[in-house]
């Protein structure tokens, strides 16, 4: 059976696609802020980031259903765990847009000279296919968390800032933090209803490996940092206070996960975590480039 090109996108997760914009909003306001934005290096930077992030929704797909812990999976279809698709074409669907994210990095490497962001992109592509993937992932050992922070946060943002700007600064840094929180919040809403499944399959992730309550005060601290980092950002910038008004976004998804529900009830929490993510990226990103 062959998958349909809408099941295809289903497969690609659309809606996680915020992960990998709004770090690159970030990147290039913080660049802005010190009059370097450039825009090619921002587009390129959003081809590695997009690329990579349906890369590792494929690659997922792909080795979570090899080894059949998606057949009770709630939330989004799984092209390979549905029979859908076939995992040979799940799998090259991953390798290509690794590729395509390669390409496009590899132009920045050759148009900024920082010949060093190759093994950077080398790692990045590492790490997106042994989340789930090889003998040993790391996503089943409680890892995914520290893992989306540093990709999405702290490489995604200061790399989209340091290929324009050749620098990296506090306000860079301190959007990576949020940003790398932000993503690590939806990674932790999206493990806490997979709790039930992924115990069964014997995938350790850190929500099965802290347990419900403690999951849930994780999400609340998570989402609570970005607007700490603001406050105390806007301490040299008083515009970053505009990102405040990203909190509006987030907190029906609080309320949803402090109201103890689970399963398929938790899915608009990825939806909303992921929506004020990237209204604080906008947000913030607007206010560093004015600044």
């Amino acid at each position: 059976m062959a998958a349909t090109a809408a099941e295809w996108v289903e497969g690609a997760r659309v809606r996680t696609l915020p992960n990998s914009v709004a770090p690159v909003i970030v990147g290039a306001g913080a660049a802005g802020a010190i009059d370097r934005f450039n825009w090619w290096a921002s587009l390129l930077a959003l081809a590695v980031a997009l690329s990579l992030q349906v890369g590792v929704n494929y690659a997922n797909d792909y080795s979570d259903g090899v080894r059949g812990t998606d057949a009770a999976r709630v939330g989004p279809l799984r092209l390979v765990g549905s029979g859908v698709a076939t995992a040979a074409s799940v799998r090259t669907a991953a390798f290509a847009c690794f590729g395509v994210a390669s390409v496009a990095g590899l132009l920045l490497v050759v148009l900024t000279g920082h010949v060093w962001l190759l093994a950077v992109g080398v790692v990045c592509v590492a790490g997106a296919w042994f989340y789930t993937g090889g003998s040993r992932p790391y996503g089943y050992s409680g890892w995914g968390e520290a893992a989306v922070f540093v990709f999405f946060g702290l490489v995604a943002v200061l790399g989209t800032q340091y290929v324009q700007a050749a620098t990296v600064t506090w306000a860079g840094l301190a959007g990576a933090v949020a940003l790398g929180s932000f993503s690590a919040a939806v990674l932790v809403a999206n493990n806490l209803r997979d709790v039930p499944t992924d115990r069964e399959a014997g995938k350790r992730t850190l929500a099965v490996r802290l347990g419900d309550r403690r999951t849930r005060t994780l999400y609340f601290g998570l989402v609570t940092l970005p607007f700490v980092v603001t406050v105390v950002a806007a301490v040299a910038n008083v515009w970053l206070l505009a990102a405040l008004g990203a909190a509006a976004v987030v907190v029906p998804a609080v309320r949803i996960v402090a109201g103890g529900r689970d399963g398929l009830a938790l899915i608009p929490v990825l939806r909303d975590t992921a929506l004020a993510m990237l209204a604080w990226a906008v947000l913030a990103g607007v206010a560093l480039g004015l600044s």
